[in-house]
């Protein structure tokens, strides 16, 4: 299934896209909300599913309304650096031995075509297309013999804006450049994960300006999406509706030549993975 949220910001109604990729169906009659209370209930989310194959759900009028984040009420936004082996690559880093954790805070979550601001003072606003996963039940200590993807409810398209003047040279840890406002469009859609049978084999890509800046896969990751949830579970404990973005390919501007096309107000991006849908963001000013 894919799920999402439409409507004015924090006001959004739960949705579901149909089958033929542009009915939107109303799920408000069935559920109160897409957050982590039903992405762990299996009988709620069985009868979306029922309903959906039936034909039961009402249809809602696409025109004008806004598609918001996919998830509501986001417990924690945890974040993989340096997992591609490309992007690794491109900005001189080694490849990490263990998985580079930090976190974004639940409110850089936007729509997936919301406006994303560029901070004051900014002169690096960087782009950065990820997969992100999206937490279905409560992973602690995930042991090796279990199969940590049994813990997705599904996934997402994430950007994760950075700034990298603020991220990099203004001391401390990375979070100063990964917490502004705006700094994490989510969607359009959450997909649940039976609809992705392999997260190592989605295609990602990013454009800016019409221009493409990044085009990798999956498959170049360091560490798993599976490897990741279970290396993560060793330090927190996950929770449905827990978010993680599981790093970006190669093709950031921090990886160009000088100068580097760093982000600024009237720059659009596009970003797209496979079978997970597509955002657009027109950039201004904060």
């Amino acid at each position: 299934m894919k799920l999402l949220r439409v409507g004015t910001p924090g006001a959004e109604r739960p949705a579901l896209l149909d089958q033929d990729g542009t009915t939107l169906r109303d799920l408000s009659g069935l559920v109160t909300d897409i957050d982590g209370e039903l992405l762990a209930d299996a009988s709620a989310l069985a009868r979306i599913r029922a309903a959906a194959d039936a034909g039961e759900l009402p249809v809602l009028d696409a025109d004008g309304l806004r598609t918001g984040a996919p998830v509501a009420r986001i417990g924690k936004v945890v974040c993989i650096g340096l997992n591609y082996h490309d992007h690794a690559a491109e900005t001189g880093a080694k490849a990490p031995g263990e998985p580079v954790v930090f976190f974004k805070a639940a409110d850089t979550v936007v729509g997936p075509n919301d406006t994303v601001l560029v901070p004051r003072r900014s002169r690096k606003t960087d782009w950065e297309v990820e997969l992100a996963v999206v937490i279905g039940r409560t992973a602690r200590y995930v042991e090796d013999d279990e199969d940590p993807l049994s813990y997705v409810a599904g996934y997402a398209v994430a950007h994760d804006v950075s700034e990298r003047e603020f991220q990099i040279e203004r001391g401390g840890t990375w979070d100063k450049g990964k917490n502004c406002e705006t700094f994490n469009p989510l969607g359009p859609w959450l997909v649940t994960a039976d609809e992705v049978p392999d997260p190592q084999a989605l295609s990602l890509k990013l454009w800016v300006n019409g221009e493409l800046k990044q085009n990798g896969t999956t498959a170049d990751q360091i560490f798993s999406v599976a490897g990741v949830v279970r290396y993560v579970s060793q330090f927190m404990t996950l929770y449905p509706g827990d978010v993680i973005n599981t790093g970006t390919p190669a093709g950031v501007a921090l990886g160009q030549p000088e100068p580097k096309p760093f982000l600024r107000a009237g720059d659009v991006v596009e970003l797209e993975i496979e079978g997970l849908g597509r955002q657009r963001q027109e950039l201004k000013d904060a």
